[in-house]
């Protein structure tokens, strides 16, 4: 309890003051000066010249527009054949800072409202294996049907849950997450040598067992994107868009981006933009994935606003790990809807697999500004006492002598109304002045501290044990005079009234 009494009275009645010391050593100087440098080379070259400290900054704001162009030809048993153009292969027309491109598919033509045989993910079984499979694969087949590259339609083959043996393996009105509709409680015939659970759905089910290799429109590598992007910093008022002032409609009709010989053209080859980004775009387009055009617009308003120009950059946004190759791609479904001669509806269901390009704009704008620029200078000089903080402490802590410089470095004062008024005495501080002047014997700050000692032990032993009159008085020395000698520790005489000596018991006379 009184550790931390003495504690609370140190910590509220004392009062620390810098005190300037200079300590006249090559290797705390150096290391003073060198840090000092590293600072300055950090405010300097990082803060104001890489950073621009001396800045205003302002993020973009951004609106883009897409175009795409190109044409496909596909011949197949199936489709005959047939012209694919914008309108069928860009799923949505628009988005924002966005677009979709089909590159691959599964069809499933001339679906209507009825009951037919599950294909897969019944809900009227729970999941297993089923003795009744392993006929089915040998007469149905597991491959696609002829040899035709482009072929996207397979012989169906039945989930193991979907497999049943009589009505009692159905559930009715039962229909699972992977179900392609409602269960009627019925086992029917899938072939002729399987059967599987009879649900209410679009007939024929989906089968997307299998994805179609190559890509169905694999030509889509040669397609060509326009990309509108304008800009606007509204900090500064200033605005641009990345068709320059330059770019003429001739040349906007013929350009196709290219980082070395046109990188500011609008117009990117699909190709390109996977190829840029590192991947196959043919093995891409088979499952799908997710592109990302970068638009970067990094201003320094300070200069030319023809200076300030767009730069472009690819990456792949789907991550694809070969260990983890779990639901890859990007894909989605869609129906076409339409009646046939009698007025039944129809629809054709198309899994469609395909790239997506998302633009993505940033950047920021910077323009000189006073505050900034005094903030950071400000912030500098600070970081600058940084240097004497850490010199300290290696001098103090971590240096041989720093039992010596620590000595230097504090000094401890007593309270002037506690020691009063008469001291140091007169003749001290006459004698410190003499002997300093002339340059001899310790320093005065040295002989004050010791003088301070040797007048509080003379007081406390006065207090203690009065003297009688015969006694020597113990006070100040009287009548003292200079004398050089006295100060060569060989002839210093304690008691002396000749000299100037450390620790004197006077007599007054």
């Amino acid at each position: 309890m009184a550790g931390c009494c003495a504690a609370l009275a140190a910590f509220l009645f004392e009062y620390d003051t810098p005190r300037i010391v200079l300590i006249r050593s090559r290797k705390v100087g150096l290391m003073n000066r060198a840090v000092q440098l590293l600072i300055l080379a950090y405010v300097i070259g990082w803060v104001f010249v890489w950073e621009k400290g001396y800045q205003e900054t302002d993020s973009v704001v951004s609106s883009v527009t897409t175009k795409v162009k190109g044409v496909a030809v596909t011949n197949t048993s199936e489709l005959g054949f047939r012209i694919w153009d914008v309108a069928d292969y860009v799923i949505p027309a628009q988005e924002e800072n966005s677009l979709f491109i089909m590159t691959n598919m599964i069809l499933t033509i001339n679906q209507t409202q009825g009951l037919c045989p599950e294909v897969g993910g019944s809900p009227g079984r729970a999941p297993g294996p089923h003795p009744s499979l392993h006929t089915c694969l040998q007469v149905c087949g597991a491959g696609p049907r002829g040899p035709s590259s482009h072929s996207f339609f397979f012989f169906q083959i039945p989930d193991a849950t979907s497999v049943c043996e009589s009505d009692a393996s159905c559930t009715a009105g039962s229909a699972g997450t992977h179900s392609n509709g409602v269960s009627t409680g019925r086992c029917v015939p899938f072939n002729g040598s399987v059967k599987t659970c009879e649900v209410a759905a679009w007939c024929p089910v989906e089968d997307d067992t299998h994805v179609p290799q190559p890509a169905f429109l694999k030509a889509t590598e040669n397609f060509t994107l326009l990309v509108k992007n304008n800009i606007w910093y509204p900090k500064f008022n200033f605005s641009k868009r990345n068709i320059l002032p330059n770019i003429t409609t001739t040349y906007l009709k013929s350009c196709t981006y290219d980082a070395k010989t046109d990188p500011f053209c609008p117009i990117f080859r699909l190709g390109k933009i996977v190829e840029n980004a590192g991947h196959s775009f043919q093995d891409m387009a088979v499952e799908g994935g997710i592109m990302g055009i970068q638009v970067n617009w990094d201003c320094n308003l300070d200069r030319a606003a023809s200076l300030c120009l767009p730069r472009y950059s690819f990456r792949r946004l789907d991550t694809r790990d070969v260990d983890h190759n779990v639901s890859p791609g990007y894909n989605f479904r869609f129906a076409k809807y339409y009646k046939d001669l009698a007025g039944n509806e129809q629809r054709t269901l198309i899994k469609a697999y395909g790239i997506r390009f998302d633009i993505i704009v940033f950047g920021k704008a910077g323009k000189f500004d006073v505050i900034p620029t005094m903030i950071n200078i400000g912030s500098g000089l600070a970081l600058l006492g940084m240097a004497t903080v850490l010199c300290d402490i290696i001098v103090l802590y971590c240096m041989k002598k720093r039992l010596y410089y620590r000595e230097k470095k504090y000094k401890y004062v007593e309270d002037y109304e506690q020691v009063g008024p008469s001291w140091p005495p007169p003749a001290e501080v006459s004698c410190l002045q003499g002997a300093e002047a002339m340059g001899m014997g310790p320093s005065r700050e040295a002989l004050l501290q010791r003088l301070t000692w040797v007048w509080h032990s003379v007081t406390l032993l006065a207090q203690a044990a009065p003297l009688s009159a015969a006694a020597p008085s113990l006070g100040p020395c009287t009548g003292l005079t200079l004398n050089p000698a006295s100060f060569q520790p060989a002839t210093s005489q304690v008691g002396s009234d000749n000299g100037c000596p450390e620790k004197a018991w006077c007599t007054h006379t």
